[in-house]
């Protein structure tokens, strides 16, 4: 079975797992480390996991019951992929997309089943309703934005798939806060008792160390998902964290515009670049190809900057991922870019 690589070195410029740059604003540090200070160490958490869960029900309008959390949006996604997985159940989702997919559906001995994006990494979703109902599957998973093309389902798309298929549909959601929550799934949870959306503190909150996600979904869903988790599975510190970060999120907004802004100014800046092809994002990263790919990896990271390269992985041969940074690291790598594909390294 595949793993998933998280060996890391000591990068001078740090761009390959689509980490925020920064960590958090003062304010919210500050408020963080006065609530640590009073924490019940000899306790399991419990209260802390309630509070979170009230936050998130009250700012989408939905009971508490349809709310749970884990360990990032990726532990939610392992588990529903046990619960609704197994022998002889088969799994959807597209390809290329988030490459725990596959390692999941090996993990809850189900059959995957990839559906192919198509040239643009756009997702064709009659073939994708086609794909579920041949297969009979249990759980369709879609993600959007997606990771790693950056593109966004259009919200439509979504809904027409929820319309035609009768199995679960989880929308990973983990990049989200970059395309804006008038692109968000939750608003049909109603509608559709069947559909899921997963997210995570992880990206646009910068919580990454901490491994916060949670999911959203027909009280019935959750209920029988939060069996495949161990008790007190999420540690106190990480809830009370997330907890003060979710309470004062309006704090961030001002990062992720900057985040979405440095995006779309460096796809400029890349796009005048001879041999360079950028596709579009609704993230924090950029998804760029080039025959030259391989070897600009190499040079980057022989100037300390650290960047995803996808390989030879199906659909992203000549592929690199880079996360945005601030301005200035951006200004820094975007120059060894053009220095190196320009010739003048």
């Amino acid at each position: 079975m595949p793993a998933y690589d998280v060996a890391e070195r000591d990068w001078r410029l740090k761009l390959n797992a689509n980490e925020a740059p920064t960590t958090l604003p003062p304010l919210v540090e500050e408020r963080v480390m006065a609530r640590l200070s009073h924490i019940a160490f000899n306790r399991y958490p419990n209260l802390e996991m309630k509070d979170l869960i009230e936050q998130v029900a009250s700012n989408y309008s939905l009971r508490e019951e349809q709310v749970f959390f884990g360990n990032g949006s990726s532990e939610i996604i392992e588990k529903l992929f046990y619960a609704f997985g197994g022998k002889n159940h088969s799994i959807v989702y597209p390809e290329p997309s988030f490459s725990m997919y596959k390692i999941y559906v090996k993990v809850a001995d189900a059959k995957g089943v990839p559906v192919g994006l198509e040239e643009d990494y756009s997702l064709d979703r009659e073939k994708f309703v086609r794909a579920v109902k041949d297969s009979k599957a249990s759980l369709a998973v879609v993600c959007t934005p997606n990771n790693p093309t950056g593109n966004l389902i259009p919200l439509e798309d979504v809904e027409y798939i929820a319309q035609n298929i009768d199995c679960a549909l989880v929308v990973d959601e983990a990049y989200l806060e970059f395309a804006g929550e008038d692109a968000s799934a939750v608003k049909l949870l109603k509608k559709y008792p069947h559909m899921i959306v997963a997210r995570t503190f992880s990206k646009a909150y910068g919580l990454a160390s901490a491994r916060v996600g949670y999911m959203m979904a027909d009280e019935a869903v959750v209920r029988m998902v939060e069996k495949a988790f161990m008790p007190y599975h999420l540690n106190v510190l990480s809830l009370v964290t997330a907890d003060i970060v979710y309470q004062m999120r309006d704090e961030f907004q001002p990062r992720i515009y900057m985040l979405r802004d440095e995006c779309r100014r460096v796809a400029e800046e890349l796009k005048k670049i001879k041999g360079l092809t950028v596709y579009p994002s609704h993230t924090n990263f950029l998804l760029l190809k080039s025959v030259k790919a391989e070897k600009l990896n190499e040079y980057l990271a022989e100037q300390g900057i650290g960047v995803r390269s996808f390989g030879s992985a199906p659909r992203l041969e000549n592929c690199l991922r880079i996360s945005m940074g601030t301005r200035e690291e951006n200004d820094l790598w975007l120059g060894e870019v053009k220095r190196f594909m320009g010739g003048k390294k």
